[in-house]
């Protein structure tokens, strides 16, 4: 619709400002510059443009841009072309033109095959638009047969396609209101974790592999990791609940990953029942874990390696764990415990001292009323007992011998699994 607005009875600038307040809502477009340009000039003479102070000239050029549409850039050309000339004239293009490869109606086109197809990606829609020339002869394809995948993709950001492909949503990722997005701060205090989970392997042939639940306290790097068939709840959540009981102290945050294993209302229903926090890492904090995935390649790959270990095998593999792995990383294996010191900027400076290995047993003893950490029924003296029952070199060789064994169980484990019923 076209409105013819006549303003030569509107002559001060506060008139203008008026103006200006009650178009607020309404957007004004100029359509042809022969009839723009002229009265751009009679506005800018009517009001002596030249001598208006700054402030008026703002208001001046408010209304230009309100009526015209034009934009700031455009009005200042204009303006200072009028200054120095005295009239705005049309300049001729200084640049040679060329004619569009692809038409508006090419455009169109493009938009209804991405409306029926469902917006395929820019390689797959070049194919289909190349085989509606070339193989089915549609003859109003021949410009959109020879289009490149990167030139697709400036179509599609156009105006005109997005006026008649519609409003394109976008995948949206899972949101869950579960976990805080934090790191634990345990200052100098058992029993904040650090979780993940490992997969043993497999492929199409033998299927899906066991899993390792990993997790590592931050203070003492206490480490309780136990398998399971798979990740779905029904093998997590009884793994999840055995390794918990499975601490000397108290758990006070449990921080995973943002995978949906942990993250969920049984995991952090059986936290609430630990009076426990459930936390999980920032987005872009790629180190927000890095404690339990170091541990994930000096622990779990170490000792277990990329070998397939078939689901079924879960149980044995905890058995394992449970009596020979779990007490040797606790109370036979030394882990490194940093000595921090600052510089003078206050950057952080780790050493890693040959005073400073311990195991993570001697680690809790030797904290401030390490005691009071421990949970109802634990003592040092029961865990003394398991500590101080074999050397740490008798107990890795018991391991090792066990390992073999389960090995050869694993192994026959496999076999009769693969035999002709």
């Amino acid at each position: 619709m076209y409105i013819t607005m006549t303003d030569t009875r509107i002559f001060s600038i506060s008139e203008l400002r008026q103006l200006l307040k009650t178009t607020e809502g309404i957007r004004f477009e100029a359509h042809d510059p022969s009839e723009a340009y002229p009265w751009i000039e009679e506005v800018l003479r009517r009001y002596r443009y030249h001598r208006l102070s700054k402030k008026c000239r703002g208001v001046v050029r408010n209304y230009l841009a309100k009526v015209t549409g034009y934009s700031t850039s455009q009005l200042t050309r204009l303006i200072s072309q009028w200054e120095t000339t005295g009239k705005i004239v049309a300049l001729a293009g200084s640049h040679p033109g060329f004619s569009p490869v692809y038409l508006p109606e090419d455009v169109l086109l493009l938009a209804r095959v991405d409306r029926i197809h469902g917006r395929l990606s820019g390689a797959a829609t070049r194919k289909i638009l190349r085989r509606e020339y070339t193989l089915f002869h549609h003859a109003e394809y021949v410009r959109l047969s020879r289009i490149s995948v990167s030139h697709l993709y400036n179509l599609r950001n156009t105006p005109s396609y997005h006026t008649h492909f519609g409003p394109i949503h976008h995948t949206q990722g899972a949101h869950t209101t579960l976990g805080t997005r934090q790191i634990p701060q345990p200052n100098g205090i058992p029993g904040y974790l650090r979780v993940d989970t490992v997969h043993q392997g497999g492929d199409g042939n033998k299927g899906t592999g066991v899993y390792h639940l990993n997790l590592v306290d931050e203070v003492t790097q206490w480490e309780v990791t136990l398998s399971a068939a798979s990740l779905h709840e029904k093998h997590v959540l009884p793994a999840l609940k055995l390794a918990l009981a499975l601490f000397p102290f108290v758990i006070h945050e449990f921080h995973a990953d943002n995978g949906s294993e942990f993250i969920n209302q049984k995991v952090a229903n059986l936290l609430n029942t630990l009076h426990a926090t459930l936390s999980k890492s920032r987005p872009r904090r790629h180190n927000d874990n890095a404690l339990v995935e170091g541990k994930n390649a000096s622990i779990i790959r170490k000792n277990f390696g990329y070998h397939f270990i078939k689901k079924c095998g879960a149980r044995l593999v905890q058995q394992w764990q449970l009596e020979w792995f779990i007490p040797y990383l606790n109370f036979h294996r030394p882990c490194g415990y940093a000595t921090v010191t600052y510089a003078a900027q206050g950057k952080e400076i780790r050493q890693y001292r040959p005073d400073d290995y311990q195991t993570p047993y001697e680690k809790l003893k030797s904290l401030p009323d390490a005691a009071s950490y421990l949970k109802p029924g634990w003592t040092f003296a029961k865990l003394d007992k398991i500590a101080y029952a074999r050397s740490d070199t008798e107990h890795a060789e018991r391991m090792i011998e066990a390992k073999v064994k389960l090995a050869e169980e694993l192994t026959k484990l496999k076999e009769e699994t693969i035999l002709p019923t």
